[in-house]
Order: C-alpha cells, then sequence, then structure tokens
C-alpha cells in the first residue's frame, strides 16, 4: 500500500477542505441549533463537484476513486457532521445499488441528476422490527402483472425528507426468508409513498431522519434493481461501501476536536502555565493523536483495498469499529481539556461529543462489525 496522496488526490482534498473551512464551519453551529437542512450549502457543494465524485464520466461526474470520496467525507465532517451524513447517505450508500447493480437505463437516468446534485437519495432498508437483523423486513412487494405494489413502514431513513430519490428493499415471497428480499427506485411523488415522522436526535443536525410510509404504493416493474431475491446482497454491499465513509465521518469529527483541544491546551493558561504542560494533558492529547493516526490508516487502507477490486468487507468493519470508537473517546477527552467551557454550546465541543455517537450505531453498530470481523476470521 502506497501511503501517500497522489497529486490529484491532494488537490481535492485541499479544495474540499477549503470549501468545509470557509462554507461550511462557520455555519456549523447555526446548523446544528436549528436543525434545518443546509440547501444552499449542498447546492454549492454540488457545483464543486462534490456529488459526482465516484460517478463516471459519461453520467456527468468526475469519474474519481474512491479513497477521493472518503477524503470528502472526513473533510466536511470535521467542518459539519450534519452536512457529511447528507453527502455519504448520499452516495456512498444510497445511490450505490441504482449504479453498481441497476440497468443502464437507469444509470442514465438517475445519475446526472445525482451528480448535478439536482436530486438527492435515500436508503431505506430499517424497520420497526429490522434493524441490526435485516433480513427480517416486513415491507412488501407484491407482483401484479407489470407492477409492484408496495407495502410498509420504513424508520431511521438518512435524507428521507428531502430525498426524491428512494431505494427500497422489500420482501415479495416471505416464504425465502432473506432470499426474498428484492430493492427498488421510488420516485417521490409516486401515490401512495408519504414521509412520516421527523426524528430530533442527538447529532448530525442538518440531516434529516425520517419514517417513510408506503401505502399500496404502486411502481412498474422497470423500478426494480437487479434481481429479483438478490435485495438483501446489494442492500449489505452497498452498507459494506458506506462503512468506509462512515469511518472517514468519524475521522473527521475526532480530527476537528483534537485541533480545538491541542490548541486550547496550548493558551489556556493554569496554576501559572499552559494547559499544554502539564503531563495530565500531555497524555491525553498523546493518546488522541496515536489513536487518531490508526484510525487514518485502517479508513485508508479499506478505501484503497475497495480501489483496487480486492476483498475490504473485514477491512472496512475494522475501520468503522476502530473509528466510531476513537471518535467517541477523543472528543469525550477533548471536552474533558475544555472543562466546564467544553461543557457549553458556545464551544464545539459537546456538538463534537454528540455527532460522534451515531458512527457507533448506524451503517452497523460496533456490535455487528465485531460478528462481521470474527466470523470473516474464523471462515478462513
Amino acid at each position: 500500500m502506497d501511503f501517500f496522496l497522489t497529486e490529484e488526490q491532494k488537490m481535492f482534498q485541499t479544495m474540499v477542505r477549503d470549501f468545509a473551512t470557509n462554507v461550511i464551519k462557520p455555519r456549523a453551529a447555526q446548523i446544528d441549533e436549528e436543525g434545518t437542512f443546509p440547501a444552499d450549502i449542498y447546492k454549492q457543494a454540488a457545483e464543486l463537484g462534490i456529488f459526482g465524485i465516484t460517478i463516471d464520466e459519461k453520467y456527468g461526474g468526475s469519474g474519481g476513486d474512491y479513497l477521493s470520496m472518503t477524503l470528502c467525507s472526513e473533510e466536511l465532517s470535521k467542518a459539519c457532521a450534519g452536512v457529511a451524513t447528507v453527502f455519504l447517505a448520499n452516495l456512498s450508500l444510497a445511490f450505490y445499488p441504482i449504479y453498481k447493480f441497476g440497468t443502464e437505463e437507469q444509470r442514465m437516468k438517475y445519475a446526472p441528476p445525482v451528480a448535478r446534485g439536482e436530486k438527492i437519495c435515500c436508503f431505506a432498508l430499517t424497520e420497526p422490527g429490522a434493524g441490526s437483523d435485516a433480513g427480517a423486513l416486513q415491507t412488501t412487494a407484491t407482483r401484479e402483472g407489470d407492477y409492484y405494489i408496495l407495502n410498509g413502514n420504513k424508520i431511521f431513513i438518512t435524507n428521507g425528507a428531502e430525498a426524491s430519490i428512494i431505494v427500497v428493499f422489500a420482501t415479495e415471497d416471505k416464504t425465502k426468508g432473506h432470499r426474498g428480499i428484492s430493492a427498488f427506485i421510488v420516485e417521490k411523488g409516486t401515490p401512495g409513498f408519504s414521509v412520516g415522522k421527523l426524528e430530533h436526535k442527538m447529532g448530525i443536525h442538518g440531516s434529516s431522519t425520517a419514517e417513510l410510509i408506503f401505502e399500496n404504493c404502486k411502481i412498474h416493474k422497470s423500478y426494480q434493481i437487479g434481481e429479483s431475491g438478490k435485495g438483501l446482497k446489494y442492500a449489505l454491499e452497498s452498507i459494506d461501501s458506506s462503512r468506509v465513509t462512515v469511518a472517514a465521518q468519524a475521522l473527521g469529527i475526532s480530527q476537528a476536536a483534537f485541533e480545538d483541544a491541542l490548541a486550547y491546551a496550548q493558551t489556556r493558561i493554569q496554576f501559572g502555565k499552559p494547559l499544554a504542560a502539564h503531563q495530565a494533558i500531555q497524555w491525553m492529547l498523546a493518546d488522541m493523536a496515536t489513536q487518531i493516526d490508526a484510525a487514518r490508516l485502517l479508513v485508508y487502507r479499506a478505501a484503497w483495498l475497495k480501489d483496487r477490486n480486492l476483498p475490504y468487507m473485514k477491512e472496512a468493519a475494522m475501520a468503522k469499529l476502530y473509528a466510531g470508537e476513537v471518535s467517541s473517546f477523543v472528543t469525550n477527552k477533548a471536552l474533558q481539556i475544555h472543562g466546564g467551557y467544553g461543557y457549553c454550546r458556545d464551544y464545539p465541543m459537546e456538538r463534537y461529543l454528540r455527532d460522534a455517537k451515531i458512527t457507533e450505531i448506524y451503517e452497523g453498530t460496533s456490535e455487528m462489525q465485531r460478528m462481521t470481523i470474527a466470523r470473516a476470521l474464523t471462515t478462513q
């Protein structure tokens, strides 16, 4: 593995970092406080080509690699995790099944507006009784001639309120278990589809988390993605892909918290000298920096493997597990270094801590990552 970024990757990273620092970061506290989708920021990000990173040029994207997407997730998350969530849930998760498993007609229809930022996607898998156990879906897809009738509820759907393209997973044949699940595209405005409850979350404000309702939602068979019965396979592959960008999100949050804590420790005077001159604080900073670097190597390795079409499921799970838990550790220590100030909203520490926790939950909890890693190790 080459530990150095290419010049093209460095240029892209710098562009995203400048945008995140100058445009997103000054608005991060407001976005967190108001909890509203920053449509103007999304539009500016689209104009930079951020939403077409991994989409081929023939569909209007830039044809970049997955490591570049990972770098983008990291830099956006460093400025505002909520904005980053909109990005990663759209491109690396929800659009992934269409782009990889859909027909050429589907790619030609949906890829250009996604790359231009004109349409947002969401990934409708989770249900009230099917979270980590994704094979227990109750949403049904009943075939009637050339159409499918969808019925069921999805919950905790990122981008659910803003999305105009919904990738939904439903069971065609319950007798087949997970082999009876298929994937479909539902466009916003389709009769029978509606957005239900919006969740009030601990963190990642600015990104909606919604209930989606399908009541006799009728779609043509041409809106099915890939083959019948392969839906769960498509979903799990998409989640593997997205785990890398979620790990990068955790990494970005950690880096932001660490940099703020380091700067504060070097300027805050206690007992006649800066906090950073006290051994207790020095050891905190040393542990934070070391764990962040270790997480970064795991994250970049997973992206590097994916770019080369090498097996990366275990490595993605390792990156997600470690980076997520590091993020909670680092943000907690960063807040501790700030003391009482860190607990107040005048400083971003408490927001970093709130945002970090979700990276141990979505795209598979830390417990599920351990199961994935252990299964890979014991079945070799």
